[in-house]
């Protein structure tokens, strides 16, 4: 298998769709299911990449999850795991007309790689994972 690749996101189906994708191009692949589940599958699988929804158990699950993860106090419980790459998965500006982009001010959205907006394409998703996870 190649990369480790972590799905973060309360939709089953929309997580099945993208693991399936993934395994089918030699990943491999680990699911979560809330945000707080994520953080516990990142600490114990430390994936190559991270892709986090935002809206979940909360409208802002993803969003506490990127500050805790990108957190750089030497506290941090997320440390071993803090440059993990991201890739931000969300149908947020469906719902708010918000836009997210990648030159965000860090104190509003920490780091992250990329973005994908629901509902995706997952040829795209796959070539930003390819990009990334080279």
């Amino acid at each position: 298998m190649g990369n480790k690749i972590l799905i973060v996101d309360d939709d089953k189906d929309l997580v099945q769709s993208i693991a399936q994708v993934l395994r089918s191009n030699k990943y491999e692949v680990a699911e979560a299911y809330s945000g707080q589940e994520g953080l516990g599958k990142l600490l114990a699988e430390k994936p190559d990449l991270m892709i986090l929804d935002i809206m979940m158990e909360r409208d802002t699950a993803g969003f506490e999850a990127v500050y805790q993860i990108r957190d750089k106090r030497d506290s941090s419980k997320y440390k071993a795991v803090k440059d993990v790459p991201i890739i931000i998965l969300t149908a947020i500006n469906q719902v708010t007309n918000n836009r997210f982009s990648l030159n965000q001010e860090e104190s509003f959205l920490p780091k992250v790689n990329d973005f994908l907006t629901k509902p995706i394409n997952l040829d795209v998703m796959l070539e930003k994972v390819k990009a990334i996870v080279k």
